[in-house]
């Protein structure tokens, strides 16, 4: 009698295969600073802005009728006169640029940074003590100095039209809440433009002037892109005319 057949010993069971690892998509953009930063870290701005249209303007026409002058005198001019005329307008075109269009304010959540004519000065806003809008704009920082705000000019008549308009306003409101008073940002549009832009440096101030990376000392950087040549203009000027 025979046996039956041994059962076959089980298989073992295929590994299944490693899945590869994703490759990066060339095509794919990398993730930005921003949008790989966690969603409750805080927004950067980009600095606001304060300048003198006015200014830049005058700056503007002074230039041209300096390159219109000096451009003449260099191609027609005889003797010393191109020589002369090199000089005045290494002397003049700088200062013509630090006094209209170089003046600006520059203003984030950690800093204020004033460009006067010939000075840089940055502050950040631990070290502002205050600011104020008298016959000039100035900053006051924490340690004593005081700096003026080329780039927002004080206008006695911007503020008295504004206080006309305020009390326009008032008069025409027949319930009586308009104040003839200018105060803070109540006034709104009928501030002047210096004020106003005041106010919301005092309002950057106030916001931030705690802020961890809001601290540190003012500094001051002078401006030898437009002191050198000037002074330059200036000696060649002075040998110009001693030797004629």
């Amino acid at each position: 009698m025979t046996s039956p057949d041994p059962t076959p010993d089980p298989q073992p069971d295929p590994q299944p295969d490693p899945k590869p690892e994703p490759q990066p998509d060339p095509k794919r953009k990398p993730r930005s600073e921003a949008e790989s930063a966690p969603a409750d870290a805080a927004p950067e701005y980009a600095d606001r802005t304060h300048r003198s249209p006015g200014a830049i303007a005058g700056g503007v026409l002074l230039l041209g009728l300096c390159a219109w002058l000096g451009a003449d005198a260099l191609v027609r001019g005889t003797g010393r006169t191109p020589w002369l005329a090199l000089a005045g307008l290494l002397f003049l075109v700088p200062l013509v640029v630090a006094y209209t269009v170089r003046p600006a304010v520059f203003a984030n959540q950690v800093r204020l940074r004033v460009r006067n004519p010939f000075r840089t000065i940055t502050l950040p806003w631990g070290a502002v003590e205050g600011l104020r809008a008298g016959y000039s704009s100035e900053v006051f920082a924490k340690d004593g100095s005081k700096y003026q705000l080329w780039a927002i000019p004080v206008s006695l008549r911007a503020r008295k039209k504004a206080a006309r308009r305020q009390v326009r306003a008032a008069v025409d409101d027949p319930h009586g809440r308009t104040s003839t008073v200018l105060s803070g940002r109540d006034a709104g549009s009928t501030r002047a433009p210096a004020d106003q832009a005041l106010d919301d440096l005092r309002e950057l101030a106030e916001r931030h002037a705690g802020a961890p990376g809001a601290q540190g000392e003012p500094a001051v950087r002078w401006a030898y892109e437009i002191l050198a040549p000037s002074a330059a203009g200036a000696l060649l000027l002075v040998v110009l005319l001693l030797i004629g």
